[in-house]
């Protein structure tokens, strides 16, 4: 039986570090939930008390059905009692099952950073980590700066591992916080640590600024460690974290560990690291290993030849073990097992008739003009259905404008005013309405709420939560292309207290009939899947 391995994701708080990242209430909460789905062991939103966002969060997270939601924060201060810590207070009112508190175990930052001494430092650790246990919380010490504080003086460094874990640590997790380290004094290190924390208490967080977070990681496993820290696609400050959307297939399928992804949260990777990137509005890594659309991309020459015989030829590892695929760049047949796959994902038993043909064919002409499905997967259903005659049209748009006005109002403020007029066909009758609205998107979504509720009461139900552009083609500013993906949820829950999400997309040279086609598909897609007959 393979020896279990725990994956315990920073992507909420290292992640939130990163230049140019920011992650709202909503982002959290629908990160959190993937995270839980593809079977991540530990989730960790982030550092209750620190901001309004995190304290948001943790007043009301999502509910996990199998990750270990978790807090972090700082050991208490000195001069403070770990039941009368702030900080402390902070992690202890979050809604959080475990809590993962930094502490320093280097003696020159015990000095420069706490202005404390040695066994003081000591007590700050093993009070606060008895605190955690004593209110009912799982206990997880990250030892900061360790590679960095061992080389100084391993004898020190030692002993506030020891008191985390006399303290009763359910984890006492290595740091190499600069990032400096390298694999092989990592390995070493790691080594001569597990001689006296046992690996099923050891775990290691690497970045990555001289690039080994990922090897890393994997010598600090191969000395022993059990569990691993890390980010979606390796966000985080600096350089980054540990990349986790490599990690995980390489312990899996390379090292033969088990963990709570399994083979199934393990086809959904790729989707999971392309859907991460789309949220943030962030272009994809095409390069990147096991899940970039060049992963098992072949063009021309020996190479296609002999991945046509047998695709280990020049594949590591199946595509389809990760949910990526192979792309023979050459072939009209690129593309069409991962649309089969998606069909069956989401229900449809297309067969492999011409309808299906067709389908591949659109596909790949929508992703060339600029789409990404991936991000957007109720749109990718409509389409399909569409194609298989399995959607009706619930209404259809005859025209529509918008107008902007910038002006003062009475008070003498600037403003700006969106004004929406759509006409649409329901059920044989012709409506035509006008609505004010938060900018131009929100004025559609006014007035097309107006033109269809009293059709379709059902759609008093839905919301939109969430509006990002990216601009395509951006090389050429005559030729930009805005790509539009609108997030909409029901506020009826569901049966686990969840709001029920889907993402639907537009692209058109003009933002605004982007945006209207992105809208058009949410509101279909939630009349489809309500069951809603046709007016």
């Amino acid at each position: 039986m393979a020896e279990r391995l725990y994956l315990f994701d920073t992507t909420l708080r290292d992640g939130a570090q990163t230049q140019g990242v920011s992650f709202s209430v909503s982002d959290k909460i629908a990160i959190a939930r993937e995270l839980d789905r593809i079977g991540f062991d530990y989730i960790e939103g982030g550092w209750p008390g620190a901001n309004p966002t995190d304290d948001a969060f943790f007043a009301d997270p999502p509910a996990l059905s199998r990750a270990q939601f978790t807090a972090f924060g700082m050991t208490r201060r000195p001069g403070r009692s770990a039941g009368n810590d702030p900080g402390l207070a902070a992690l202890f009112e979050a809604k959080s099952g475990a809590i993962c508190l930094v502490g320093k175990t280097w003696d020159f930052h015990v000095k420069v950073a706490l202005g404390t001494t040695n066994d003081e430092n000591l007590k700050l650790i093993a009070d606060s980590v008895a605190e955690c246990g004593a209110r009912d919380r799982e206990p997880l010490f990250d030892a900061e700066h360790f590679f960095d504080g061992y080389k100084a003086d391993p004898s020190y460094a030692l002993s506030c591992l020891h008191a985390a874990r006399d303290a009763g640590a359910r984890w006492i997790v290595l740091c190499d916080t600069n990032g400096g380290t390298l694999p092989d004094e990592v390995e070493r290190i790691v080594a001569e640590v597990a001689e006296t924390i046992p690996p099923d208490r050891l775990g290691i967080h690497t970045h990555d600024d001289t690039g080994n977070a990922v090897a890393n990681t994997l010598a600090a496993v191969r000395s022993g460690a059990r569990m691993v820290q890390g980010t979606l696609n390796g966000l985080g400050e600096r350089c980054g974290n540990a990349n986790l959307v490599s990690l995980a297939p390489t312990l899996m399928l390379k090292m033969g560990f088990e963990t709570g992804i399994g083979e199934e949260g393990l086809r959904g990777l790729t989707h999971l690291s392309r859907w991460f990137d789309e949220r943030l509005n962030r272009v994809p890594d095409r390069s990147a290993p096991y899940v970039g659309e060049s992963a098992f991309a072949h063009k021309g020459g020996l190479h296609v030849s002999a991945v046509a015989r047998d695709p280990r030829a020049y594949e590591h590892v199946a595509p389809e073990r990760i949910g990526n695929r192979r792309q023979i760049v050459v072939s009209d047949q690129s593309g069409r097992s991962n649309v089969l796959s998606r069909l069956s994902d989401i229900g449809i038993i297309a067969g492999d008739g011409p309808q299906v043909d067709k389908l591949v064919t659109l596909v790949k002409q929508r992703e060339f003009e600029g789409y990404a499905y991936d991000g957007a997967e109720a749109s990718f259903e409509l389409l399909a259905r569409r194609m298989l005659g399995q959607v009706e049209t619930y209404f259809e748009l005859l025209r529509f404008s918008v107008t902007d006005e910038r002006r003062f109002n009475a008070r003498g403020e600037l403003v700006t005013e969106s004004e929406a007029t759509v006409k649409v066909r329901v059920g044989g009758e012709v409506v035509h309405t006008v609505a004010d609205g938060n900018g131009p998107v929100n004025a559609i979504d006014n007035a097309l709420r107006k033109s269809l509720l009293p059709a379709y009461p059902v759609l008093g139900d839905m919301q939109l939560v969430d509006y990002r552009v990216r601009i395509l083609h951006a090389s050429d500013a005559s030729a930009a292309m805005p790509r539009v993906l609108i997030e909409s949820a029901d506020i009826r829950r569901d049966g686990n207290g969840d709001m029920v999400r889907w993402a639907t997309i537009g692209v058109s040279t003009n933002i605004i009939d982007a945006s209207f086609d992105a809208l058009g598909d949410s509101f279909t897609y939630k009349l489809f899947r309500a069951g809603v007959p046709v007016a």
